[in-house]
Formats: C-alpha cells, structure tokens, sequence
C-alpha cells in the first residue's frame, strides 16, 4: 500500500531556532530530498520572503527529476476575495503544479486569532480553495490546529474540511500544530475524517510532547495515506515529525510504499541537510545516528557478532548505515578481537594478545582514557604493542610561553623535532598554548609530510576525571580530526592539560602519516 510524503524541511524545518538556510542550501537540500524519493518537496512561502520566491524561479527553469515542488501559503484573509489575496496570486506565480494553502480549523482561533466570524472563516477556506482550483492546481488544504479545533468542538472543525473538499482540495491535511495530541486522540479524529472523506486524508504533527511520529504513525494505522515531516525533525519550537524515524518505521515495519528511491540514502540524507543546516547531527537518532548500531557492553557485542538480530532490531545497511563496536572497560574480547581484525587481522585469533591488549585498555580507561571515542588512538596503541609503528618523527625538545590572554595571539611556542635522522626547529603563535604548540608542531612537520596540511582539527573537548583535586585534578583531552574525507578521534590523558593535549595532537598527526604511509603501501 502507497503513502505519499511531503518533506517541509524548506519550509517548515526552516523555521527552527539556528537554521537558516541561503537560497544554494535550499536547492541543494531539494537536489537530496528528489534523490531520496519523496512524492512532494514543500519549497517555502513565495509571499513571505524575496529568498523563497527566487527559489521558486530557479525550479522553473530546473525541474526537478521526481518530486512535485509545493508553494506554501496562507487562504485570503478576512473581507478579502480570494482573487484579490496577494498571498494566492504568489501561489500562482510560483508555478508549482501543487500548492498547500492553511486556514484556521479551531473555532477559539477564528474568533481570538483572527478576529472574524466562524461563518466567514469557511467563506475563505472555500473561496481560496476554489480560486486555486480553478486556476489548474492540485491544492492540499492544511487544516491548522485542526486536533484542537476537533477536540474542542468536532462539527465546526469537519465543517472547515467540508468546505475544503467541496471546493475541491485533493487533500485533507490534519495539522496537529501545537504538538500537544495524544495518540489515542489523533487516531479517533483520523477514523472519523476517514469514514466521512475516504483517501483525501493527510497528516501533519509536531513534536512539542515527543509524540510526533508516533502520532503520524497511529495516523496512518487509522486511515491517512498522506505524511508530512522534515528530515532530521526539524521545525519550529520541537520540531517536526522525523522523516528519518517514520519512512524506515513505516516501510520497513508496516509494510508502505513511502519514496521512490533507496531507503539506503536516508542516512548520508540526514548528514548532508545537517550539514547545510549548520547544525551538529544527532549520532542517537533512530535508524540514522551515528551510535544507532553501535555496541559496547561485551555481551552484546558478542550477541551481534553471533547473530545481529538478537540486538539490532533492522539490518543498518537498509537505511545505509553500519555497525559498530565500541571499545571500553566493558567490551570484553569479543571486541578486542573485532578490532584486530581491522588492524592487524594475522593475529586476530591470537587469544594471548588479546588478553594482553585487554588488560591493557582496562588500564587506562582506569586512568581515565575513552576509547568508544578516539578508536584512532587504540589503533596507534596496537599497532605500538605488535611493534608495527613507524617512528614518523622524534621530538626532541619543546617549550611554551603563555602571555596575557586578552591578546589574540596570546602564546608562542618552540619545538625541536628530528625526521630521518634530519633536525627541525621551529617557532609558532597561537590563540593559548595548546594551539601555539598544535602550530609549531605541524609547521616543522610540514617540511618532511606535507600531507599534514591537509588536516585540520573539528573538535576539542577537555573533561576533568577526579574532581577532587581541584585544578591539581587529571584532565582529559579528546579531538577529532579530519583531513577533508574520513574524521578520526585521539584522546590524551594526564595531570597537565598541555600534556593531556600533546598526546592527542601526537596521535592525530601519527594517524594521518599512517594513512598517507599505508596509501603509499610502503
């Protein structure tokens, strides 16, 4: 069975706190949603905004391949006719083939809101309606408020759909606008909108009690055959239904044809409009979080292993993610052996090296080290343990100097480093003195590996282990690094936040020379 599904992220997700997109992340963000497959991409308001009305021309002139593209707007407003509303001649001039227009379906908004007559309020809901209708669009009615409105008086919200459908809406959208239903109470009104308008039902809900895509899912059990959402949940105050959440649930639990695509690009999908979005992704959201399949407790990891079933509830590649087994106190050998196999895979049934690398990784998560989040680190210490290491360079001496922190460049720092036999010294400033010394480093590295260039650093996370030490107390230090296609994570651990720093900048940079030394197979 067939749902059809609007994205709203260009609309709706847009106007979440923190995002705001240029009008080149617009039409890279419906490049993705037409690659993924859904039947219809809500582009934004073509009245609201001079952004949104530019993008909307850039469509006429390149169509998308699939998707229908959607202008969003409002019905005229009271005592105006609809051939006279500049917000339904907007819609026109869009040349979408599909509009969404909304009116209130809740009497207290009628009469609080927009301060007219209930009578009035189906007058322009029909008239606007009709007006698109006649001028050769599918139109989508988004009953606004509509769970309220039928929960608070039931005829007056079926009267505004009423109006809708005569004057020939293709589509009843049923907005939970306040995210406040209760699931029980969404699939009552569905039932009932389904006995009395068959197929035309859609449903639209945000997520202000945490139940949006519960509540779409409860929705389509009762009858809609129409979703709306954003990717990733994004949308005003919290948000939208996740479309990340419900396609997958939906298709791959309850057996709907929802897109046209791969559900395998949902999760390279959320990245991407995360990263045109500006916004760090969720690595715990369903299906398409980075910590999804991840495992870390021993038993589970070895349960994985054994059959993946018995604690993955999908197969990740479904929706184009992976498994991972995270490494801890906690893991066990099961993922010791696990990561052998990547590292060093001639010994990874060599139960004697596991057990020492075991002990090993106990220890220093007693200490303070995370490796769940700086495995680059773990590869460096197994391939030291097995003596598989190249010494990449030697440093032979480094001072740093912090002066007042109120200038820019607020540090220096001096490093004496020896590469084959051959010394560099070098100075550097820098905003601190970690980033002075991260400076220096790299600045008298690049003369032997000019690879290091090509990294840089995304992420530095500082976190006190026993606080009972006051500013005596051991710290430790975690970066990300990346060098524009894979990201890696390094961990330093000790008294001293420079030392604790110098030991995950050391192994970031060791680990891009092992990359560039393996790629070169010597």
């Amino acid at each position: 069975m067939n749902i059809s599904v609007l994205d709203t992220t260009l609309r709706d997700g847009a106007q979440a706190e923190g995002i705001a997109f240029s009008l080149d992340d617009k039409i890279a963000v419906a490049a993705l949603l037409d690659e993924l497959g859904v039947a219809y991409i809500e582009a934004g308001n073509p009245a609201s905004n001079p952004k949104d009305a530019a993008l909307f021309a850039h469509f006429q002139a390149h169509p998308l391949a699939r998707a229908k593209l959607v202008a969003f707007g409002s019905t005229c407003r009271p005592g105006v006719r609809a051939q006279e509303s500049p917000a339904l001649l907007s819609l026109l001039e869009s040349h979408t083939p599909c509009v969404s227009v909304f009116g209130k379906a809740w009497d207290f908004h009628v009469r609080e809101v927009l301060h007219t007559s209930l009578e009035e309020n189906l007058r322009m809901v029909r008239d606007s309606v009709a007006y698109l209708v006649d001028h050769g669009r599918e139109v989508f009615f988004d009953a606004e408020h509509f769970f309220d409105g039928y929960l608070h008086c039931p005829s007056y919200a079926m009267a505004v759909l009423d109006a809708a459908c005569a004057a020939g809406a293709s589509l009843l959208v049923l907005c939970d606008t306040n995210g406040g239903t209760l699931p029980e109470q969404i699939a009552q009104a569905v039932r009932a909108c389904r006995a009395r308008f068959g197929d035309r039902i859609g449903i639209h809900c945000h997520n202000d009690s945490g139940l949006a895509v519960a509540n779409t899912l409860c929705a389509v059990r009762a009858g809609a055959r129409h979703v709306q959402g954003t990717i990733n949940g994004y949308g005003e105050r919290c948000g939208n239904c996740n479309l990340c959440t419900a396609l997958p649930t939906l298709a791959l639990k309850m057996g709907y044809d929802c897109i046209d695509g791969p559900l395998a690009h949902l999760t390279a999908t959320a990245a991407s409009v995360a990263e045109l979005a500006n916004l760090s992704p969720d690595d715990h959201q369903p299906y398409v979080g980075r910590a999804t399949f991840a495992h870390k407790g021993g038993m589970h990891v070895d349960g994985v292993r054994k059959a993946p079933q018995s604690f993955e509830h999908i197969d990740p590649a479904l929706v184009g993610n992976e498994r991972r087994f995270l490494l801890s106190e906690m893991s066990g050998r099961a993922v010791v052996l696990e990561k052998l196999r990547h590292i060093a895979p001639e010994i990874a049934d060599d139960e004697k090296q596991a057990s020492q690398l075991l002990a090993q990784l106990k220890q220093l998560e007693y200490r303070g080290y995370q490796f769940d989040v700086a495995e680059a680190s773990f590869e460096l210490l197994v391939l030291r343990h097995l003596g598989k290491l190249p010494t990449f360079f030697k440093v032979l001496d480094f001072k740093v100097i912090s002066a007042n922190p109120q200038d820019e460049m607020s540090a220096s720092a001096m490093i004496k480093v020896e590469v084959g036999g051959q010394v560099e010294m070098t100075a550097a400033e820098g905003n601190g003195p970690v980033d002075a010394l991260d400076r220096a480093l790299r600045k008298a590295l690049s003369v032997f590996y000019p690879c290091i260039g090509e990294m840089t650093l995304t992420d530095f996370k500082v976190r006190v282990i026993d606080t009972g030490k006051g500013t005596a107390s051991c710290v430790r230090v975690s970066i990300v690094s990346t060098d524009g296609h894979t990201s890696w994570g390094t961990v330093g651990v000790s008294e001293n936040v420079l030392e604790a720093s110098w030991q995950a900048l050391t192994d970031a940079i060791e680990c891009v020379l092992l990359k560039n030394f393996d790629a070169a197979g010597v």
